[in-house]
């Protein structure tokens, strides 16, 4: 088996390698990864998911699996997405601060011969945070990249998170054991 993983993510790439099947990051068109209004929570990145899997038009061989996903953090019926700026960052993580909220990631999987796609769902509570731990982690880590403007994996996750019930994976972008499971029942040759 050959994983071609369709994401500009080096988290994905990072957790898709501990996996240790061979695998290669390949690009897509460029698509606008926006979603019907009327969605919400685990929707929304399945529909951005299946979108990116769309985008990539070459044909697949034998064993190789075509990889996308996207991520989402949801809280209290709100979509918090990447920021857009410092300013930004600074007030989602405000309001995260002291709640817990959902992050869910869609992955997509297609062969030649099959196709499957799944959603994850983790819960994360942060503690309360001080605006001065906000402002640290927001200037010296940079999180626009990120949904909800923060990553798990980084200084905000050692000091601001309480508790996750789920995967942590899932909440750095990769639901790696579910993930496996598709893949060992995937169709990838006659």
């Amino acid at each position: 088996m050959k994983l071609l993983l369709a994401s500009n993510s080096p988290r994905r790439r990072e957790l898709l390698s501990g996996l240790d099947i061979p695998m290669e990051v390949v690009k897509l068109k460029d698509i606008e990864e926006t979603h019907p209004a009327e969605l919400k929570a685990g929707d929304i990145p399945l529909h951005i998911a299946k979108l990116k899997m769309s985008a990539y038009e070459f044909p697949l061989n034998d064993g190789e699996v075509l990889i996308t996903a996207d991520t989402v953090v949801w809280l209290k019926g709100k979509l918090m997405e990447k920021p857009k700026s410092e300013t930004e960052a600074c007030a989602m993580l405000r309001e995260l601060s002291g709640m817990t909220h959902q992050v869910y990631t869609a992955v997509c999987l297609r062969s030649a011969y099959d196709s499957s796609s799944f959603v994850c769902e983790s819960d994360v509570t942060f503690a309360q945070l001080t605006d001065e731990q906000i402002r640290y982690y927001v200037q010296t880590y940079k999180p626009l990249d990120k949904a909800g403007g923060y990553g798990i994996q980084e200084w905000i996750g050692y000091v601001g998170i309480e508790g996750i019930r789920g995967s942590y994976f899932n909440v750095m972008g990769l639901p790696v054991r579910r993930l496996y499971a598709a893949l060992m029942t995937l169709k990838t040759n006659i």
